[in-house]
Formats: C-alpha cells, sequence, structure tokens
C-alpha cells in the first residue's frame, strides 16, 4: 500500500512538474526572445513570495493544454488578498477555451465572494478557434465534454462576472500582449487597464483582417498598440515601458484603493505634516487668467510628499484625474490643466472625469476638484461630436455621488465650466473654497465687455483705454472672490494659496462619515 501511495504521490509530482512548464521549455524560450515574461513569471513578479495558491492546476493535461492556458489562483500583494489569472501564450497561444474560460470567469466570481481586487493579464489571440476546440474533446470515461462547458461558464461569459463586481471589487486589467476580438471587452469592463509599449495590443480585428475587408495597411500597433489606447482612445489608464514597470504601479495603484466597496478608507502614516504650508503655491499661477501654468504643480504641492498616480496622462491631457494622499487617506483628484486646450472641458475630457468619478463614488474614495477653466470648449468638432450629450454625463455623475466632496476654485470658473466642475449651488459639493484672484461668473471679464459695450468701445476716441477700464470695473465688481463670498454663500471661503493643502485636510476630516439618502430605484438612466 505505501509503495502504491509513493508512486502516486511521484507520479502527481511529475506531473505538476510538467504542468508548471506550460507549452515546453522551446516555447518558453520563444516567449522570452519577444520580451515577455511567461504566465507564471507574471504572476511570481506580481505577488507576494510564497502566497499564491494555484486553482484548477491539472485541468487540460490529459489533453495536451496543461492548465488549458490559463494561471488562476490568490495571493496577496503587499499582504493584501488579491484573485488574479494570467494566459498562458505557451499552450494553444493563450486562446480562450471552454475549461479556459470557466477559470477566468470563477476567478472574477471567486474574487467577488471574498470581496477582493481580481487582476487579469491578458497574452491570447482570443476565442479559440472551432478547429482546436474539436480536437481537445475528449468522448471517454471519465473525459470532459467540452461542449457541455462551452454551454456554461465559457469566455464569452466573462463578461457577466466583470459587470456583477462592477463597484463592488476593483478590477484591473493588465494586456501583456495580444487582446483581440471579443476578448477585449472584458478589460474593456474593468476600472483600470494597463498596456505595455511594442507588447500590448488591442483591437476587434486584426491588421489582416482589416486589410482584406477595408484595403488597409495597417501594423499592429497603429491599430491597437499602447500609444494609440493611451492618447486617442483612452482605454488604456496606463501606457509603461516594461512588465516590471507595469507590475510597480499596478502595486501602487493597489496602495490607493481599498479592498472592496464596503471596506473603511485606510490610512497610511507617510511623515507628512497635515498642517504644513505651502508659500510656494503662490508663485505658481499667474494673476491674469490667460497665461498658462502647469497645474501638476499644484497638485503636487497639496499632496503628501507630492506623490502623485495620474490616470489616463496621455488621454484628454486638458482635464487630469488621480490619487493622491491627504493626512494619510487615499483622495480622487479631478483637475483642470491650463496648459492643455486653457483647460477647456470636452468631449473626451467628459468621459475621462465622469468615469473617474462614479469610480471614487463607488469605493468610497473622497473627491477633490482643482478648478481653472473658461468653460465648454466651443466649435463644431465639439458640437458634432456630442459635447452635450457627453458633458451630461459628467453632470450625472456629479450629482449622484454621495463621497465627501471639496473644490477650491484656483484662477477661474466660467459658465458651463462651472458647472462642469461642480462649483456651482445645488450639484452636491460639500464645500467650495477660492484663491483670491478666482474669477466667477457666466463669462470672463473680456468676453462679457466684448458682448455688451461693443458700440460703446466702437464710438470711443480711445477704444483700447475704455475696453481696460470696463474690463477692470466689471472685474473688481463680478469677479472678485471676496464680494461674490459676501453676497452668496456656496463659496464657504477665500483662502491663501499656502493654506490649500491644510483646508483640504480639515474639510476631509469632517466629512470622513458623510452619509446621503437617495431616492430608491433600481437604478438610473445615465446618458450613454
Amino acid at each position: 500500500m505505501e509503495n502504491e501511495m509513493q508512486m502516486r504521490i511521484n507520479e502527481l509530482r511529475k506531473l505538476k512538474e510538467s504542468v508548471m512548464l506550460g507549452g515546453g521549455t522551446e516555447k518558453i524560450a520563444k516567449q522570452h526572445e519577444k520580451g515577455k515574461l511567461t504566465a507564471r513569471e507574471r504572476i511570481d513578479r506580481l505577488l507576494d513570495p510564497g502566497s499564491f495558491v494555484e486553482l484548477n492546476m491539472l485541468v487540460g493535461h490529459t489533453v495536451g493544454a496543461p492548465a488549458d492556458g490559463i494561471v488562476v489562483g490568490c495571493g496577496t500583494v503587499n499582504g493584501r488578498k488579491v484573485c488574479v489569472y494570467a494566459q498562458d501564450a505557451t499552450v494553444l497561444g493563450g486562446s480562450i477555451g471552454a475549461l479556459h474560460g470557466y477559470k477566468m470567469y470563477t476567478a472574477v466570481e471567486l474574487a467577488l465572494q471574498m470581496g477582493v481586487p481580481v487582476i487579469g493579464m491578458l497574452d491570447g489571440p482570443g476565442r479559440r478557434g472551432l478547429k482546436i476546440d474539436s480536437s481537445l474533446r475528449v468522448d471517454q470515461p471519465g473525459g470532459v465534454d467540452m461542449v457541455k462547458y462551452r454551454e456554461e461558464k465559457d469566455g464569452s461569459s466573462i463578461f457577466f462576472p466583470n459587470t456583477q463586481a462592477s463597484g463592488i471589487v476593483p478590477q484591473i486589467s493588465a494586456v501583456m500582449g495580444s487582446c483581440a476580438g471579443i476578448s477585449v471587452y472584458s478589460p474593456a469592463l474593468t476600472d483600470f487597464v494597463f498596456m505595455i509599449d511594442k507588447i500590448s495590443h488591442m483591437f476587434i480585428t486584426g491588421p489582416r483582417i482589416v486589410k482584406s475587408v477595408m484595403g488597409q495597411d495597417v501594423t499592429m500597433d497603429d491599430l491597437g498598440g499602447a500609444k494609440v489606447h493611451a492618447q486617442i482612445s483612452g482605454l488604456a489608464s496606463f501606457r509603461v515601458k516594461s512588465e516590471d514597470e507595469c507590475f510597480d504601479k499596478i502595486k501602487k495603484l493597489l496602495s490607493f484603493l481599498p479592498s472592496n466597496s464596503s471596506e473603511p478608507q485606510l490610512r497610511q502614516d507617510t511623515g507628512d505634516d497635515p498642517n504644513r504650508y505651502n508659500d510656494s503655491l503662490a508663485e505658481v499661477v499667474p494673476t491674469d487668467p490667460r497665461k498658462p501654468y502647469d497645474m501638476h504643480r499644484i497638485i503636487g504641492g497639496i499632496a503628501d510628499n507630492g506623490d502623485f498616480l495620474e490616470v489616463k496622462a496621455e488621454f484628454a491631457q486638458e482635464i487630469i484625474i488621480g490619487f493622491i494622499r491627504l493626512g494619510g487617506y487615499p483622495v480622487g483628484v479631478v483637475a483642470n490643466q491650463p496648459l492643455v486646450r486653457a483647460g477647456s472641458l470636452t468631449v473626451n475630457s467628459s468621459n475621462k472625469q465622469a468615469r473617474f468619478i462614479r469610480f471614487c463614488d463607488a469605493f468610497n474614495i473622497p473627491l477633490v476638484f482643482l478648478v481653472d477653466t473658461p468653460a465648454y470648449m466651443p466649435g463644431v468638432e465639439q458640437e458634432q461630436g456630442g459635447i452635450i450629450n457627453h458633458g451630461a454625463k459628467v453632470l450625472y455623475a456629479l450629482a449622484e455621488a454621495t463621497v465627501p466632496r471639496v473644490a477650491v476654485i484656483i484662477r477661474k470658473a466660467y459658465g458651463g465650466g462651472a458647472l462642469g466642475m461642480g462649483v456651482v449651488p445645488g450639484m452636491g459639493t460639500d464645500f467650495i473654497y477660492a484663491w483670491p484672484i478666482a474669477e466667477t461668473g457666466v463669462m470672463g471679464a473680456e468676453q462679457t465687455v466684448e458682448l455688451f459695450y461693443t458700440d460703446e468701445i466702437a464710438k470711443s476716441e480711445k477704444p483700447r483705454e475704455l475696453r481696460e477700464k470696463l474690463v477692470k470695473e466689471y472685474t473688481d465688481r463680478y469677479a472678485n472672490p471676496l464680494i461674490e463670498a459676501s453676497m452668496r454663500t456656496h463659496i464657504k471661503d477665500v483662502i491663501e494659496p499656502r493654506d490649500t493643502r491644510r483646508h483640504l485636510i480639515k474639510s476631509l476630516e469632517l466629512l470622513r462619515g458623510k452619509k446621503v439618502i437617495r431616492y430608491p430605484k433600481r437604478h438610473g438612466n445615465i446618458p450613454l
């Protein structure tokens, strides 16, 4: 009996050693030649050493498909539990067959049940072809009926658990190679997408199909590379240079996020004094509203230790979104960028802004708005591109959000721009502060004077002097935050720039535990 047991143990060890090699040493070498790690190497780099527990490791080994081309399990990242899956490109190219899809499905389902983040690493061409699928079917006693599994939880149904988990646990996708066909919709449904230069590609139809159908010659990079999705489509949340950089950024991102929507915010001791002043902030912003400056300097000046993790940094750069800590607590930042389109609100910035607001609201991450915008971008391109519909997404997200929300009007907030940044009364922003140079109103002083005094200026003997005089009078009377704060209550205080960090930290501390009651309903109908 003991010999029989030892034989079985030896057989198991040999089998697991074989499965650990995936498609074999030659295919592993080819993966390395492409500058790519294997699925198991990726999991080892991401998770804490020795923490990984693999699930369904032996699936597919009897038909020459070790683990059916995907490694799935649980582990920890910096001590925090996560669920993870990584497609194995050395086994059937990492394509999604029935059992492969089933394992993906259960990884997300398990994360939802455990209340922990799920991280998917994709490296495959999409759904496995019928020819390959039929070759894997085993019709024998104890065999696996692939058709049966295809009718249950296969790769086509991964979108269901992705959607069920949305807003409950953070979902992160890292595209580590090809991701094509219907497979692209799973990462698109997740909260954050990482892509690697020259390695990651995402598209519905590849270059060969595009050429045969459309007659267009296009490379994989130009069709759906990391740069395309980081700068043009906006699908990529982060574009990185290497797999190691990708793992480091995933870890940093996780440090800002709770494990689930019910978990309270976790404070980290950053060592940065919450009461410190920053006198340099007053020197960053020109008083002339037409002169640009880099809003990143303001964000860095208020954040704990200047640490800022920007999201979608290359897309719609007229708006900045990302995570900082204030007094040790994670905070989502939404800020206009005067260096790009003067910080105007646009079709693309609206989509970027609205989705980030909704993510932070879902996971109880307070929001800080740093406002300096002339309004929505005018013009035929924006109007025909749907600025009304896309701008409405932002208003919906703002009005729907229940997390603590504090805004600072840095320099200007005119017309629809003030509405889109939530600094008009009734939009749910808890506290609104203004710097002494802040200007608010339907339009800027110069535009208002041009609209109402055109004839008067034209008839004047000194039109330039009259225009300047009228602009100054309008600014002093109507665009002065000291006057605004004395006549209206939505601006809670006019603060010195150096005090901004302290005011934000104190305000968010007061708002911690804020409760908002909404009308009961199945769900709203956001303008999509």
